[in-house]
């Protein structure tokens, strides 16, 4: 590995290379303040994720953390699954901070920052929680869809609204507003994906009028609105005429410059070790489970544009985006082309016959397992193991196996260094579990992992506890609190958060906001 400065990564991000740029602390850390281009990637899942996200062994890493050590044990493990071109970031944030540069808070900060800039750009039409609320008690002809996927739906929407992810909304509209009279009102949890939704419509031509509901259900519960919960109206079949909705997909397309690209060029493209490729299938998780091409990831079309950093770890890789219909995959690469990525879609899409190699998963060392009862029994022994939960700090809260303790892969060196008993590690998934568990090789202590997590614990029928305050806030690093707690009545998290999505383009620095290619910003260049 070979330490850079900020400086140094400042002109890398910006040279027009590939370049996967990771921030390896754990997610709370992370939202607190990071780089603009930061990918979550938290050490604790590291070997995990790390090759969905930059499957080129090849491409130029750099990692970073907050100068306490992390960047430099995350640089190790890359470099010892393969990955050949890794750098650390030399005094992480605080030494991006002092060379002038931003740090953001939140989450999928790019993508809501190109939010905030659609808007402005395009005035995308907006009405605000009261306005709607008095259209729907008059009975006016107004269709609300929820841009967001059907789990988030679920868990709180606007009265009357139906879920309509925003990938799928060029796809199933007509079907679900057949009236060109009908007026269309687009909601998310906030403000990114409302945006987006109602300026797909219109960017599509839609003859309705279509406006974004200003603020989501965050808004409509500032306005002391109430909320449904376990709503379950939901999109349906396609619309009607596929033609011509295919017809207006591929004019939006050829609008912002998307080429479409046939299999056998992937096919060259896949085996380029010098460029990285991700092959996405846009579609529902229920098309995706029920068959895709060989190769190809699951990017539902709507969460790829809201959360792209959750998927594609490369800046600057190749994209090649796939549907059955020839709509979806159309619209959805109109917008990662003005967010800045080159973006493809793939000709004849999931009829295309394209298989590209599969990449093998990282090989994960082997540990020893003991069963629940197994544990349980050795538990009310005199020389009873040390057990450690690595799972969700706020699982642990709400539910942990009596008298144990929680960690986290960063710090379980330190928690762990004085115990000489056994360690039993327990998790909610077993990958996280043998990441901690390589953690502890170096420990004289044996080590070995709960078959089954937690849930095989409950399964048995054995006792739990829970611990509402424990760990402290402060060191649940694993959580960010102002990004969840907006969601629970919070109503001070809720302002805190729109305010923060709102100002994100005032941070942006001209470099930053010349990678978006919306219309306005590339005549202003």
């Amino acid at each position: 590995m070979h330490l850079i400065n900020a400086q140094t990564l400042k002109s890398w991000l910006h040279d027009g290379a590939e370049i996967a740029l990771f921030d390896v602390r754990e997610h709370g850390q992370y939202g607190e303040s990071h780089l603009f281009y930061g990918i979550t990637l938290p050490y604790s899942r590291l070997e995990l994720d790390v090759q969905r996200l930059a499957p080129r062994k090849q491409v130029r890493t750099v990692v970073y953390d907050d100068g306490q050590g992390v960047a430099q044990a995350a640089a190790q493990r890359l470099e010892d699954l393969g990955y050949s071109n890794v750098h650390v970031l030399d005094g992480g944030t605080a030494a991006w901070q002092a060379a002038g540069y931003t740090l953001y808070a939140g989450v999928n900060v790019p993508s809501k920052a190109f939010g905030e800039l659609v808007e402005q750009i395009y005035e995308t039409p907006h009405v605000t929680a009261t306005e709607l609320n008095a259209m729907l008690q008059a009975g006016e002809d107004v269709v609300v869809l929820d841009g967001r996927p059907y789990e988030e739906y679920r868990k709180m929407s606007i009265p009357t609204a139906t879920s309509c992810p925003n990938g799928e909304l060029a796809y199933r509209v007509r079907r679900i507003v057949p009236n060109d009279k009908t007026h269309i009102v687009i909601n998310c949890a906030g403000r990114t994906r409302s945006i987006i939704g109602a300026q797909t419509l219109i960017n599509l031509g839609l003859p309705n009028r279509v406006s974004a509901l200003q603020s989501g259900t965050q808004g409509w519960m500032l306005d002391d609105l109430v909320l449904d919960h376990g709503a379950s109206r939901r999109y349906g079949e396609p619309s009607d005429d596929l033609p011509a909705i295919r017809r207006s997909a591929q004019e939006l397309a050829k609008r912002y410059e998307v080429p479409t690209v046939d299999a056998p060029t992937v096919r060259r493209w896949h085996e380029d070790a010098q460029r990285s490729l991700f092959l996405c299938d846009v579609r529902t998780p229920e098309e995706y489970a029920a068959g895709t091409l060989p190769g190809a990831v699951h990017t539902p079309g709507g969460q790829l544009i809201q959360a792209t950093d959750q998927y594609i770890g490369v800046r600057r890789a190749r994209l090649v985006l796939f549907d059955s219909d020839g709509v979806r995959a159309p619209v959805v690469a109109s917008w990662l082309r003005q967010l800045g990525h080159e973006v493809y879609v793939l000709d004849g899409g999931l009829a295309s016959g394209l298989a590209l190699r599969e990449s093998a998963p990282s090989e994960m060392p082997q540990f020893g397992q003991i069963d629940a009862a197994t544990l349980a029994e050795q538990l009310r022994q005199p020389a009873a193991p040390v057990i450690i939960d690595v799972g969700s700090s706020m699982r642990f809260r709400q539910r942990h196996i009596p008298g144990s303790r929680w960690s986290i892969r960063p710090r379980l060196t330190a928690d762990l260094q004085a115990i000489e008993a056994p360690i039993v590690l327990v998790a909610d998934e077993p990958g996280v579990a043998a990441c901690a568990a390589i953690e502890l090789n170096r420990l004289d202590a044996p080590v070995s992992i709960l078959a089954g997590g937690l849930q095989a614990w409950l399964d048995a029928g054995l006792p739990v506890q829970s611990s509402p305050q424990s760990p402290a806030d402060s060191e649940c690093i694993d959580y960010l609190f102002f990004v969840h707690d907006r969601h629970s009545g919070n109503k001070a998290a809720a302002r805190q958060y729109l305010e923060w999505e709102i100002n994100l383009i005032s941070q942006l620095d001209e470099l930053e906001k010349a990678e978006f290619r919306l219309p306005s910003l590339q005549a202003d260049a």
